[in-house]
């Protein structure tokens, strides 16, 4: 009986022992399966009860913060009215007129640079205008128009930055003032003044070929254009300033051309060169720095484009000063005595002159002696006769005003 108990696994009984388990792994899986659907059923209904109950509260807690989220949420979704839009960016009227900048306008303004008002320097560059106009059409005999387009102050690092390459750098010198200028030239010019000069027809696109270096006809081409514009650069300053703005060299690299620090500010001038259909424009840039000695000068505003001297006005200023009267005062005597004796002087006490009736007898106008003369006798009234010509002031007019200029600058 032990050895039917413990029989083997390929036995009979081993057989059917595995029978009765097979038979019980399929009862088996059959209920899992069916336990299974039953728990899948029950979450699905229990999910979907979840999830209802899961909106239900969310939407009580926005039913009850709904009115703190009022400004937070839904103030999001209005339209900012004109007004609200510029007190955003800082373009407000009133604040425009103050000249107080705020907002995003404000951001933008702190890396410009303000731009001091020079009066004179506009008109100086609008007399080189003219004086470009002429100069130009004699050199390229052709229509040329030059004109104007804007100054502005910026930073000579910032405006380095921002020349579109290929371009000329024309680095030019002011002696008097001590300091350096810049004549930048820009590619279409360049291309547009050499067809011209070499003989292109009109109405023709310029051939511009990218990637070279300029040859040395086209450079020494601009440099002739540029040689002008400085040479009539220097007669619009005449009038104010006499300087001389000789051309120092030529660059095609911005980096080589600093002639003044990064931060330091500058004046910026574009011109534009029109030629029927093509042109180009032409930067001239003047560092503060290089302005300074004049500073004085360019503050000055004067009515009109005579820069202060009207023939007009001083022909008629010089008549209206030579038919003015003065009195002349005829001194026989002078003498200078102390004060004691002044006031030590009594009642019939004598002074005595000493002169004699031939001696000559002295002109004079405000104190200040012109000449000398004789006395004499016309009639029953007392003469002088000049014998010596007026004494003429050791300094003309226009050496006092050309040395009152050298002290104004030797003080800034």
């Amino acid at each position: 009986m032990a050895q039917d108990t413990n029989a083997a696994p390929g036995s009979a009984g081993g057989q059917d022992w595995d029978a009765t388990n097979a038979g019980f792994d399929d009862d088996l899986s059959d209920d899992d399966e069916d336990l299974a659907a039953a728990w899948g059923a029950a979450l699905q209904e229990q999910g979907a009860a979840n999830a209802e109950d899961i909106a239900a509260q969310w939407a009580a807690m926005i039913d009850d913060s709904e009115p703190e989220l009022d400004s937070a949420t839904r103030g999001a979704d209005r339209i900012l009215n004109q007004e609200e839009i510029d007190n955003l960016l800082g373009f407000s009227l009133d604040e425009s007129i103050t000249g107080d900048n705020t907002g995003i306008r404000a951001l933008i303004n702190s890396a410009m640079v303000s731009y001091e008002r020079l009066p004179m320097l506009e008109i100086v560059f609008d007399r080189l205008v003219r004086l470009t106009t002429t100069s130009l059409r004699n050199f390229t005999s052709d229509n040329v128009e030059v004109s104007l387009d804007s100054i502005t102050s910026v930073r000579f690092g910032d405006y380095l930055n921002s020349i579109p390459l290929p371009a000329i750098l024309g680095v030019f010198k002011a002696r008097e003032w001590d300091g350096f200028g810049l004549v930048t030239v820009e590619s279409s010019l360049i291309y547009s003044i050499i067809d011209v000069l070499l003989g292109g027809g009109r109405g023709m696109t310029p051939l511009r070929v990218e990637g070279r270096p300029y040859t040395t006809i086209e450079t020494n081409l601009v440099r002739r254009m540029i040689e002008i514009i400085l040479i009539d650069a220097e007669q619009a300053f005449a009038p104010l300033s006499p300087v001389q703005l000789p051309l120092e060299r030529l660059e095609t690299n911005p980096r080589f051309a600093a002639i003044s620090r990064p931060a330091n500010a500058a004046i910026l001038v574009e011109l534009r060169i029109d030629m029927e259909d093509r042109g180009g424009k032409v930067e001239i840039m003047l560092p503060y720095a290089t302005l300074e000695p004049i500073r004085d000068l360019l503050l000055q505003m004067f009515m009109g484009e005579k820069f202060g001297r009207d023939a007009i006005w001083e022909g008629h200023l010089a008549t209206e000063v030579y038919s003015a009267e003065v009195e002349v005062d005829a001194v026989l005597y002078e003498n200078h005595i102390p004060l004691q004796r002044v006031l030590d002087l009594q009642v019939g006490q004598t002074l005595l002159f000493d002169v004699g009736p031939k001696d000559p007898v002295k002109i004079k106008c405000g104190g200040i002696e012109l000449t000398e003369g004789t006395m004499g006798r016309v009639g029953d009234n007392v003469s002088i006769e000049i014998a010596n010509k007026l004494r003429q002031p050791k300094m003309s007019f226009a050496a006092f005003e050309r040395s009152m200029q050298n002290s104004k600058m030797e003080g800034s």
